[in-house]
């Protein structure tokens, strides 16, 4: 019961604080959309990031694609996967910004009764949020059952997992903007994906936080399927945007090879919450064991004995020191 009282009396105490900020924020934000809109055309994605409550700049490339597009106002809706709190999300600041209708989804019943209780958040907007683990067999019933299908204008999708097979699954809904994580580690060469199983969990240990989720490659060629283009990558190499072909022709400015970027990160983990910043082609040696599937002709092979997983470009970036001795040892 202290306890209670003191949590209590800390968020009477903090709470005008932590609106002035958020306030403060997302004006910021709005400052940044409306300098990000002006800009007609540009040649890469990155050239329009910006982050308000997003993680890797992805708020204000959503805002420029939703502005290049000309979505219209009875389409301003969004669905996202994988929000945990909903704190640091893709669409938070599209909800916030520019008003649009709802629907996010986590696997975590805590996480989304931490988001429910914020309430200013719920009685503002139109936002509905459940409780749900997705898969490719339920996706489209939780979405008719949460009142979206048809045409909307936005779907995020971030579950770390079965992220291509979901994708793949859904009819429910046609999105006008696609977004999905992808697998950096799996490189950009080949299009795999982890084998689809219901019950995947990323944070087994013998998966060091890097088994998760599909190759760019992978996520291009369904799209290409679905009828949607491919507009580029995030600065990070975190999220793949895609934009659908009735649509596309408002980016041709980004041209038909856009920026891939690779991903930097060093989130492996060789033990349960022990961070081994392990950097470049260390990280897939780690899960080189490990199976994915060729989504194409469907063959499972080890991640190892796909070789090489990087094109040129990437292993530049990711290992400059290396390529350098390589061209030195050519000359």
């Amino acid at each position: 019961m202290n306890s209670q009282l003191i949590h209590r009396a800390r968020s009477f105490i903090t709470r005008p604080a932590q609106t002035t900020a958020d306030r403060s924020l997302l004006l910021l934000g709005r400052l940044a959309s409306w300098q990000v809109r002006s800009m007609t055309a540009i040649s890469s994605l990155e050239q329009v990031e910006f982050k308000v409550t997003s993680q890797w700049g992805e708020d204000g490339i959503i805002d420029w694609l939703v502005e290049r597009a000309g979505i219209p106002a009875h389409l301003s809706s969004f669905i996202e996967f994988g929000v945990e709190s909903y704190a640091e999300a893709n669409t938070r600041f599209l909800l916030q910004n520019r008003n649009w209708r709802g629907l996010v989804i986590d696997g975590s019943s805590s996480q989304i009764d931490r988001l429910k209780s914020e309430t200013q958040l719920f009685w503002g907007h139109d936002l509905n949020a459940r409780s749900a683990f997705i898969t490719r067999e339920n996706i489209n019933e939780l979405l008719v059952d949460a009142d979206f299908s048809g045409e909307i204008g936005l779907l995020s999708i971030d579950i770390d997992g079965n992220d291509y097979w979901v994708w793949e699954a859904i009819s429910a809904v046609r999105p006008i903007i696609f977004i999905c994580e992808y697998n950096a580690v799996f490189g950009d060469v080949w299009p795999i994906s982890i084998p689809c199983d219901p019950h995947f969990i990323r944070t087994r240990p013998e998966f060091c936080n890097l088994y998760f989720g599909a190759s760019i490659v992978a996520l291009r060629s369904l799209a290409r399927r679905k009828g949607y283009r491919f507009l580029g990558t995030n600065s990070h190499g975190v999220n793949a945007f895609f934009v659908r072909e009735d649509y596309a022709p408002a980016f041709d400015s980004l041209g038909a090879d856009p920026v891939i970027h690779p991903s930097k990160f060093r989130e492996s983990m060789e033990y349960p919450g022990d961070l081994s910043l392990r950097r470049g082609l260390q990280r897939a040696d780690l899960i080189r064991n490990l199976p994915v599937m060729n989504t194409e002709t469907r063959e499972i092979r080890s991640l190892g004995s796909l070789e090489p997983l990087y094109s040129d470009g990437w292993m530049r970036i990711l290992e400059p020191d290396r390529c350098d001795q390589q061209w030195r040892s050519a000359s």
